[in-house]
């Protein structure tokens, strides 16, 4: 049986020069521009975007000729986290930023690095991600939306689900089967990159419990994608989309969505705290930063270049059972009415996590495809 990768992480002296550099940006953007209590990562701002982007926050480990910072991992993971300890609303260009662009640069034509790339980290260009479908759950294998070929390239034919921001995105990466269906369910598929704006895309909203609007159906009926859009080669769609996912799934994102409700909390219990609050608030403060090592070392496998799939599935599994189990300790510890429109930032914080937990299990894959992978990963079934 395989085990596990976590090996010890010591970031570099230039990851702590990094951390200070965007902690004062941050400082200066949340003194100036948002309440931390009341965003996240998923909190679409493109003004927010554009100005972390100048600053050097996006796009930051890419080459120079494609506007990249040529940055490591490791300096872009303090980036990360602090952008998530600031509560800072980063939600436009945190997909293209954090898998789609590497997926461009990695396995996309040089068209489409020379057209995309330098947009995205200009801040400018943002991505959704079009992988779930009706019906399917997070069996990515089950896929049935279709690509068929055409001269210059491929009609795409179907539906996708849960699509973030779909209706404010430029472009999705849809996961299409290319080759007719066979005994490998994994055979066959191909990704594309498709513009948002092209005819033959019908997008429609999917409400959140709060009445907000971030997720989407996205309906594809004889949608045109040229030849020079695919990501990789025709059937590496397997391949590709469990590559991309490994950057979805390990990252801090998984485990600090709700970071600011345990901020808030401690502030508001204060340096005296009862004895069962200071043994839960250890309890939790421990499990995170169980999280963060995990989380950091896959960082450091992927600046070896390697792909730890199995890993960040465990990261992802583990980490948002702590978001979901947060809140639900945070208010019996210190129990109110929880309401958006309350002036108490504790009140806010809490409510704002109660209406967006139950998202956080489901994105990126849920428990149980989780748990499936991790057994294969291990050589147990």
């Amino acid at each position: 049986m395989r085990a596990f990768r976590f090996e010890s992480l010591v970031l570099p002296p230039e990851a702590d020069a990094m951390r200070r550099k965007v902690r004062a940006f941050l400082e200066n953007e949340r003194a100036q521009r948002y309440a931390a209590h009341r965003s996240s990562w998923s909190t679409f701002d493109p003004e927010f975007s554009r100005r972390a982007a100048a600053a050097g926050f996006v796009g930051m480990t890419w080459p120079k000729q494609y506007g990249g910072g040529e940055h490591s991992n490791l300096e872009r993971f303090v980036v990360t986290e602090e952008m998530l300890a600031a509560g800072a609303p980063s939600g436009a260009h945190w997909i293209a930023d954090r898998q789609s662009g590497p997926q461009i640069l990695k396995h996309g034509s040089e068209r489409a690095r020379g057209l995309i790339l330098p947009r995205i980290a200009a801040g400018e260009c943002y991505f959704g991600i079009g992988m779930s479908e009706p019906d399917s759950g997070s069996d990515l294998a089950a896929v049935r939306t279709k690509a068929d070929r055409v001269e210059g390239g491929w009609l795409i034919n179907g539906a996708k689900i849960w699509t973030s921001n779909a209706h404010r995105v430029h472009y999705l990466i849809v996961l299409a089967r290319s080759e007719p269906p066979s005994e490998n369910r994994h055979a066959g598929l191909s990704q594309f990159i498709v513009d948002t704006s092209s005819e033959g895309i019908e997008i429609r909203p999917i409400h959140n419990l709060s009445g907000g609007h971030e997720f989407n159906e996205v309906f594809f009926r004889n949608c045109f994608v040229p030849d020079d859009m695919m990501i990789g080669k025709p059937g590496e769609g397997w391949a590709r989309v469990t590559g991309e996912l490994a950057f979805e799934r390990a990252g801090p994102d998984r485990f600090m969505s709700d970071i600011r409700l345990l901020v808030e909390l401690i502030n508001q219990i204060g340096a005296e705290p009862t004895e069962r609050q200071a043994i839960e608030i250890g309890r939790l403060v421990s499990h995170f930063a169980a999280l963060r090592r995990m989380s950091s070392s896959i960082a450091g496998l992927l600046e070896r270049g390697e792909s730890p799939a199995t890993e960040a599935a465990l990261v992802k599994d583990v980490g948002t059972a702590f978001e979901r189990e947060l809140p639900e300790i945070v208010r019996k510890l210190l129990p109110v009415e929880a309401s958006l429109d309350d002036p108490d930032e504790y009140s806010q914080a809490l409510a704002h996590v109660l209406l967006h937990a139950p998202s956080f299990t489901l994105r990126g894959g849920t428990p149980e495809i989780l748990r499936g992978m991790i057994a294969r990963g291990l050589g147990l079934r």
